[in-house]
């Protein structure tokens, strides 16, 4: 059996039939992660004893009757997500040595259906990158070309689901670190309308956009995980009160008659040749289906990353003010034989001094300078009125079409080290992705091609809250390609 490369559904019948136990498949990937990690470097910690111990439970509501979608099955988890009495670092040696003192309202869940945690993924510090550069420990490789980042900042859980360490993964999304690590390892990535999924208990970096997904092998897999980890919760006033579908329910539907949008702006230059073949070829799959494609246009997408890249810094500025080495925190070692600090100022400057990295750093004085004084309205204000423009603009498309397509990325994984000195080379990155966040939409990354022998996607974006019918154009997608079911030498 190639469990590594079955999906949830799979390896649920296998479960349910007492073919396997939970412990032989959490065994099995453990085993894979001990073999494998030490070149693709996807996880920052593994719980080899917890994971054993939860995969036992589960056998035993197995041997009970008991039957569910995730129970049994092994998943790994961002390390900005938080698990109760573990390690949970963000990747940053501001918090090298935190333990969570609370689950997540997504692990809350998780746990309550029986899914294995097997341990967590690297990412960009704070999710504050497009690469996994960013990581305070070490980068992340792609398990295509092990030269080649992964993506960012999800790009651990990315990475893993890619080569197989575990069944299924949770990331987060605030401007495309779900997707675009998602386009870059072959996967599918997806980015649940704001509001869907409750945050708490992930380590916050832009509030307004901060959205938990899953990273998975099919977009099957995709809508069973968010049935699970969706719905309002009473620590997240931000969470919907609207229906959580059954996402699996009408995912086969056929799509006849559909209409997918295509912003034709965003097939013109800057885009990889290989990459816009294939989204051309994707189209034809779709009109194929019976769907109808319409052009539509969204102009002021080209401000969105400019936009993005105000209200995140602002936004994530407020957030890591906490992380002083005071009550969180990496903290300085005073020297016991004489003081080594002078004031107060002191202390904060050589703590997130020492705690932060470049990126963080970066992020935290942009937003800082835009939201002090005489700056707010220039910068701030005016970023908040181009996200409300874009909201209408989608608004308007969405008049017009049921879906929205576009690449996920204009280009495929780019070289380890090829871009970290070129920060605004890595904030346009995002150029595909951040308007959606901006809007709150639901978007997905799915598997579309190969270009120069490197995995690229195809975004689909829905109207708020229709991750049922992105989800089921996506599947209709996938049972007429064969590019999900691809899978890196390792």
């Amino acid at each position: 059996m190639n469990l590594e490369k079955m999906t949830i559904k799979e390896i649920s019948a296998l479960l349910q039939s007492k073919k396997i136990t939970s412990l032989e498949l959490t065994n099995f990937f453990l085993t894979r992660i001990n073999k494998l990690d030490s070149k693709l470097l996807t996880c920052i910690s593994v719980f080899e004893v917890e994971a054993r111990q939860e995969a036992q439970k589960a056998d035993i509501r197995i041997s009970q009757g008991e039957s569910g979608d995730l129970l049994g099955i092994p998943y790994l988890l961002k390390d900005n997500i938080l698990v109760q009495g573990l390690k949970t670092t963000s990747a940053s040696k501001m918090l090298e040595n935190y333990i969570a003192p609370y689950d997540a309202t997504v692990v809350k869940k998780l746990k309550s259906v029986g899914a294995v945690l097997l341990g967590k993924t690297n990412l960009d510090e704070f999710a504050h990158g497009a690469s996994t550069e960013n990581s305070a420990f070490f980068t992340t490789k792609n398990p295509w070309d092990l030269e080649r980042v992964p993506g960012g900042s999800s790009g651990g859980s990315a990475s893993a689901v890619s080569a197989g360490l575990c069944v299924f993964a949770l990331g987060s999304d605030t401007g495309g670190s779900i997707r675009q690590p998602a386009s870059f390892c072959g996967v599918s990535g997806l980015k649940p309308s704001y509001g869907r999924v409750s945050r708490y208990g992930l380590m916050a970096m832009t509030s307004s956009t901060d959205v938990i997904g899953p990273l998975t092998k099919s977009v099957e897999d995709g809508a069973t995980v968010l049935k699970i980890i969706s719905g309002q919760d009473e620590f997240d006033l931000t969470t919907s009160s609207f229906e959580v579908c059954d996402y699996l329910k009408n995912i086969d539907k056929n799509i006849k008659g559909l209409k997918i949008g295509v912003v034709q702006e965003f097939l013109k230059e800057g885009l990889e040749d290989g990459v816009r073949d294939g989204i051309l070829s994707a189209i034809s799959v779709f009109k194929k289906m019976g769907a109808k494609i319409i052009d539509v246009s969204l102009p002021s997408n080209k401000y969105s990353v400019p936009a993005y890249y105000i209200i995140t810094p602002s936004e994530l500025s407020s957030n890591l003010a906490r992380l002083d080495g005071i009550r969180y925190g990496h903290s300085l070692k005073l020297n016991p034989k004489g003081k080594s600090v002078e004031n107060l100022n002191e202390i904060y400057l050589k703590n997130r001094g020492e705690g932060f990295g470049a990126e963080a750093k970066r992020r935290i004085m942009l937003g800082t300078f835009a939201l002090s004084s005489g700056y707010y309205d220039a910068y701030y204000k005016k970023a908040m009125a181009v996200k409300e423009k874009i909201k209408q603009e989608f608004k308007k498309v969405f008049s017009k079409v049921d879906v929205i397509l576009t690449p996920t990325s204009p280009h495929t994984a780019f070289k380890i080290g090829s871009q970290i000195n070129d920060p605004l080379k890595m904030y346009l990155e995002d150029i595909f992705l951040t308007g959606p966040s901006l809007a709150g939409l639901p978007a997905i990354s799915i598997p579309a091609g190969f270009s120069k022998k490197m995995p690229f996607g195809l975004q689909i974006i829905a109207n708020k809250f229709k991750e049922d019918l992105l989800l089921n154009v996506s599947y209709n997608f996938q049972k007429e390609t064969d590019w999900h079911k691809k899978t890196p030498n390792l």
